[in-house]
């Protein structure tokens, strides 16, 4: 297990430079002009946090031995297999909707999945999730950095909030 762990964390660590060296050819600082972030402070510093992450997780396969070393059981049981998969088919499905429905449903649509019908959680944080994250995702990245996710068939819908906006 040990070296899965490190492979994964240097995996993640040169994808994390990759992404850094390709945000880096957009400006990362603060921009003057537009009063905001540059185009590739938010990729940049989300990479850069990744890359720290992994490495912790990389420092860590070196000072602890993990209590299940020489152990012969799965990496999944049968207990956990069916939940992966679920929340795996879950998640490319969401992906697959976001061209045709648009971030503002499909994302939605997933976190009452998850939270209502697999976590099986009451309805109030169920509905406060539902609604509250897509109403922050549109006011951090479309009102604040001003970077459009995909709205598909809704995007009329947003033409109104784009006059406020923009």
């Amino acid at each position: 297990m040990l070296v899965a762990d490190r492979i994964i964390a240097l995996g993640i660590m040169a994808l994390s430079a990759y992404f850094m060296w390709h945000a880096a050819e957009l400006p990362i600082g603060w921009n003057a002009m537009t009063g905001g972030p540059g185009g590739g402070a938010f990729p940049f510093w989300l990479s850069a946090i990744m890359m720290l992450a992994a490495l912790s997780i990389l420092i860590r396969t070196f000072r602890y031995e993990p209590p299940e070393k020489g152990s012969d059981e799965p990496f999944f049981d049968s207990v956990m297999l069916p939940s992966v998969v679920k929340v795996t088919a879950a998640l490319i499905i969401t992906v697959a909707l976001i061209p045709y429905a648009g971030a503002y449903i499909a994302l939605p649509l997933f976190v009452f999945w998850y939270v209502k019908i697999y976590g099986k959680h009451g309805w109030a944080i169920t509905l406060s999730l539902t609604i509250g994250i897509p109403v922050f995702l549109f006011f951090f990245f479309e009102a604040t950095l001003k970077i459009l996710l995909p709205k598909g068939f809704t995007e009329p819908y947003f033409f109104p909030l784009y006059a406020m906006f923009f």
